[in-house]
């Protein structure tokens, strides 16, 4: 199965559930999100899932300063953010416990 498929249509909830408990860059989230798991993920959809998100008003943004380089603009969730992840998150839970199933009930559990 090509996983870039289903990744795009969870991003939006990888990046809020990433971006829970801290506040992230751009290249920051990406590598979180690898670390995760999710190796496959590219750059331009991580930044243009950003864009969409904080124009959709359910993340924040901040610049801090960088020693080392151009300051970097810092993504956080919101309240709307916030209830958006927990929403997506139930939704999420729902169908990938009906796949589950459907996967235990033919014999193709892992």
């Amino acid at each position: 199965m090509d996983t870039t498929q289903l990744l795009k249509g969870v991003l939006d909830l990888a990046v809020l559930a990433v971006l829970k408990d801290e506040d992230g860059y751009g290249y920051d989230i990406m590598r979180r999100l690898r670390a995760a798991g999710l190796e496959e993920i590219g750059d331009a959809s991580v930044y243009g899932t950003l864009r969409r998100l904080f124009q959709g008003g359910l993340l924040t943004t901040y610049v801090v300063p960088s020693e080392s380089g151009p300051h970097r603009k810092y993504y956080a969730l919101n309240a709307a953010g916030r209830d958006q992840l927990t929403r997506s998150g139930k939704v999420w839970r729902s169908f990938a416990n009906t796949m589950e199933t459907l996967l235990d009930d033919r014999g193709m559990a892992a």
